[in-house]
């Protein structure tokens, strides 16, 4: 291994320092204090200079074998960021031009005892400019980010993160670096690059099987023969292959026949069973060499998405299908954790993915304008059944289709998918992001009579190119070319539809920040809504860290620099403004920090709004659309300290929002809104049995925690993994009967409850705007705070109706049970639990109670 301590130093050699490898310029530079935290206030645009500058990797090593006993030695980067020159004693052995790709030299006729290796690096930026301006056939638009993003010009000219050279929600900072693994491998006969194993459940035989892919190099120039066992314990499977390996690089695969006495657990997503995984050793033996033992954990899931004609409904279905069971898709959209990707450890995904499983999420995309992420990001979501749609990257953009590019490209998809194809969490490679849309919609503007060479090179990329590559090497899920696409019809009007957001079709990316969120009538009724949000600021402690006193306030220099997106402080504000009293305090801090709450206040109940409908029109159609099987908002995480879509602040801290999905995408919840004065109540079920329930449905005055009145309906009937409507009554007729209601001076709240102790979450009903609630009155909030083993518990108590009743310990690491919920009793316990060690007296100090009356 070549990783730990390397020289860098920048073009002209004025900063020289030790650098940790995997890593990069900037987190080097900050760890040896050379420069501030990058994403302190204005950092990311006073650190410009660093990616604009050429730096050097350089490092000495012993060969730690005799080199004159090995046939063949390589140097091997796992990942190198961006654009170098790989120099081994002064002899170039080649260059890198792509972040996604995997890098092997021969450097068996260059390697000596003592070793000078040199990784000379080209800014991301120059180069990314340099190829646009080589570029003379046509241009390949955008050409530079909105100037509200701060960020670099032509990152669709690199295979490199796109979001580098800025997003709408994150910083410019093309890093430069050996960002993962880099290795010496030497060897004789033989050597294992690739290894791969999908499983396939043959419908005729009624039995699992495996498909096991191994790629070798093969240095001998004869054929090698041998044998090769896989055994699953487990499973009573054990087979022997005779093999043959011709020489070079090749593969070989094997078809294991799973024992069909044996019991075989599928792999569920979370909240539909188990995520079932077996031991597998696989030996090679062969006649010369080495024998190779790979240990590797095998899943069993089928994955089918299904695109059919729907009775009463134009267009077709577009839903998933696991182990023969269809399946809602609950959850979110995946960006990078960091600007820079030395820092996401495997405790930084584990904490975000796990928050997603704890929000009854079943999903994640992983979305084109970032990275393929690492290994154990994947390997995470097989053990929590959390299934990716994965995106490739590219995003928002048109991309060159010269020679150079394709080929870099086809190296990119086919090393990726190797890497990646033996994650049962991984259900659907996705072309692109966005590029069918940008060209149906002409995001970009090109005259009528030049569409036509932006939509061939549309389709040589992700048709003839990535689709071909990803169809060769992985048989065993679905491929899309674009999100959002119309599916087989896209496919059928030539790869590009006419319109890509059509409701009958395919995905759907939806964004309104101009009307009512609470107004239901305004969301898509799609076959699935793979992106859809509203932005709101994270904590004040979370801003904290990154800014100074001047900057805490709405509108500070600071504020409007950390908004990637045009106009999105105003639009929150807009947004709040709808139903909220916006805050008029004197005090400037008090007044942000109520901004804040109330931004997050907003978004959590703008985006319950929109995923409920999504949710209750899964079993439906009307006029024509509905059949619902996917909610993804937009977005799980963050990159930085910033106002976003995000319900995960950078650090992991949750959102309000996120607190809500933990309710919204419950597994059982009953789903109210409004039509023409009637109030309908949905039951909403991902469970795999019906269940007889009762629908408590309680009417509250905002003046009192006593009920105005309660309402009981026994034998409810919720169909399994399906939406029907239960109960349905006019508003005026409510209210009537609930004595002294009007619709400013009540709330309803509803929940599900079965005699076995199933119960859903409790859920409410605004009947008006909270700005015009009446006799809403300023509670008492007090909490107090115990230990119990390693969680904490909160006892809440309010002396009035409290809406939004949240609770905050600042930057103490952890979550709570629940947060930002209507408080209708007196009395509620809470829990927390911690994700580092705190205490009693810390929670205590630090807790901020706020309910929507502390806005002032």
């Amino acid at each position: 291994s070549l990783r730990g301590s390397w020289r860098l130093r920048s073009g002209n050699g004025s900063v020289s320092l030790r650098a940790e490898v995997p890593g990069c310029v900037h987190t080097a530079l900050l760890c040896r204090g050379l420069i501030q935290d990058p994403y302190y206030r204005f950092n990311d645009v006073m650190y410009r200079w660093i990616s604009l500058d050429n730096w050097t990797y350089s490092r000495t090593f012993k060969t730690p074998f005799d080199v004159r006993k090995w046939q063949k030695v390589n140097l091997v980067f796992e990942g190198v960021d961006t654009v170098a020159q790989i120099l081994l004693n002064n002899v170039t052995l080649g260059r890198t031009d792509n972040m996604f790709n995997r890098y092997s030299f021969d450097i068996t006729s260059v390697i000596q005892e003592v070793n000078l290796v040199e990784v000379r690096f080209l800014s991301a930026v120059s180069y990314a400019a340099e190829q646009s301006r080589c570029h003379k056939a046509h241009s390949i638009p955008p050409a530079c980010p909105p100037p509200v993003q701060k960020g670099e010009c032509h990152v669709n000219f690199i295979r490199k993160e796109q979001c580098s050279f800025s997003w709408d929600w994150g910083p410019s900072f093309p890093t430069q670096g050996i960002w993962k693994d880099v290795r010496i491998e030497a060897y004789n006969h033989y050597h294992l690059i690739y290894f791969s194993i999908t499983s396939v459940f043959a419908k005729s035989a009624q039995q699992w099987y495996l498909e096991v892919e191994s790629i070798f190099d093969v240095v001998s120039s004869k054929p090698i023969a041998g044998l090769v066992t896989v055994n699953i314990p487990k499973l009573q499977t054990q087979q022997t292959f005779s093999v043959k390996l011709q020489p070079g690089e090749g593969s070989i695969v094997l078809l294991v026949n799973i024992n069909k006495s044996a019991a075989v657990e599928a792999w569920w997503p979370n909240g539909h069973g188990k995520q079932t995984g077996y031991n597998m050793t696989t030996t090679f033996m062969m006649e010369a060499g080495c024998q190779i033992e790979k240990f590797s954990k095998v899943y069993f899931r089928t994955v089918e998405l299904v695109q059919e004609p729907i009775p009463g409904s134009p267009g077709l279905s577009f839903y998933f299908r696991i182990n023969g069971r269809p399946i809602f898709i609950k959850g979110s959209n995946w960006i990078p954790a960091d600007s820079f990707q030395d820092r996401v450890t495997y405790d930084t995904l584990r904490l975000l993915l796990k928050s997603a499983a704890d929000a009854n999420m079943n999903a994640l995309r992983v979305w084109g304008g970032g990275i393929y992420e690492q290994d154990e990001f994947y390997n995470i979501c097989d053990e929590i059944g959390i299934m990716i749609w994965q995106d490739f990257m590219f995003a928002c953009a048109l991309y060159p289709t010269d020679q150079n590019y394709l080929e870099s490209v086809r190296a990119e998809v086919s090393h990726q998918v190797r890497r990646l194809k033996s994650h049962p969490s991984i259900i659907l490679w996705s072309g692109n992001n966005e590029n069918e849309a940008a060209i149906a919609s002409n995001w970009f503007s090109i005259p009528y009579p030049d569409i036509g060479v932006y939509i061939k090179d549309y389709v040589t990329l992700y048709v003839k190119n990535i689709r071909e590559i990803v169809l060769s090497e992985d048989k065993s899920r679905p491929f899309v070319a674009s999100s959002p696409t119309n599916g087989l019809e896209s496919v059928k009007e030539g790869w590009l539809s006419r319109n890509p957001y059509d409701t009958h079709y395919g995905d759907t990316h939806f964004y309104d920040y101009n009307s009512d969120c609470w107004n239901w009538t305004v969301y898509p009724k799609t076959r699935f809504a793979s992106e859809y949000g509203f932005q709101s600021w994270p904590s004040f402690s979370t801003i904290e860290k990154v800014s100074s006193p001047e900057d805490w306030s709405y509108t500070s220099n600071f504020s409007l620099h950390r908004q990637h997106h045009e106009g999105g402080n105003i639009q929150m504000l807009q947004e709040v403004g709808r139903h909220f009293k916006l805050p008029q305090s004197p005090d400037p801090v008090k007044q942000f920090k109520d901004m804040i709450y109330l931004t997050q206040v907003m978004q959590a109940q703008c985006i319950k709004t929109e995923t409920e409908f999504y949710r209750f029109s899964q079993s439906e159609i009307i006029n024509g659309e509905g059949h619902t099987m996917g909610a993804l908002y937009w977005q799980l995480n963050d990159i930085w300290q910033a106002p976003s879509w995000a319900s995960l602040e950078y650090g992991g801290k949750w959102k309000l929002l996120h607190y809500f999905a933990q309710n919204f995408f419950a597994p059982l919840l009953p789903v109210a809104y409004e039509d023409k004065g009637m109030l309908h109540i949905y039951g909403v079920s991902d469970l795999h049995e019906d269940h007889k329930l009762a629908l408590r449905v309680v009417v509250h005055a905002w003046s009192s925690l006593e009920p105005v009145c309660t309402l009981a309906k026994e034998g409810v009937t919720v169909k399994a993994q399906s939406a029907v409507p239960i109960y349905k009554e006019s508003v005026s007729d409510l209210l009537e009967r609930c004595r002294n209601c009007t619709r400013t001076s009540c709330v309803i709240t509803f929940c599900l409850v079965g005699e076995d102790g199933l119960r859903s979450p409790t859920n409410h009903y605004f009947l008006s705007s909270l700005k015009d609630a009446v006799g809403l009155e300023k509670t008492q909030l007090s909490a107090s705070v115990s230990q119990q083993d390693d969680i904490y518990i909160f006892v809440l108590q309010t002396t009035a109706i409290a809406p939004f009743v949240t609770l905050d310990v600042g930057s103490i690491k952890g979550r709570f049970s629940d947060n930002g919920f209507l408080m209708t009793e007196k009395k509620k316990m809470v829990v927390f639990y911690p994700w580092e060690p705190t205490s009693v007296e810390k929670l205590e100090s630090s807790l901020i109670l706020t309910s929507l009356l502390d806005v002032v």
